[in-house]
């Protein structure tokens, strides 16, 4: 029995979409931290902020997807198979 994976939910031009947005955002800041009438340390700090931000929307979105596919039913049904087959195997069977 084979299973079909699921289909892609986005387009490639809303892909490239976002990833231009994404790059344009922090071309913005770049540019707006660079610019700012700020002293060089309090620059560094907001850079340094920015920074943190953007990881951790990578890693938050990375979870949520994560939690998301752990409840499809194809995930289920691996699972269940890859269940059976630890259950049934005997790691010291002699095979004769």
């Amino acid at each position: 029995m084979t299973t079909k994976p699921p289909s892609a939910p986005t387009t490639a031009a809303f892909h490239l979409q976002a990833v231009i947005s994404f790059g344009l955002s922090l071309l913005a800041v770049a540019v707006a931290l660079w610019n700012m009438p700020a002293d060089p340390w309090i620059r560094a700090f907001l850079a340094v902020s920015v920074l943190w931000v953007t990881t951790s929307a990578f890693t938050l979105a990375k979870v949520v997807r994560d939690r998301q596919e752990s409840t499809t039913v194809l995930s289920r049904v691996d699972q269940a198979r890859l269940d059976k087959l630890l259950a049934e195997h005997d790691p010291f069977r002699v095979e004769s």
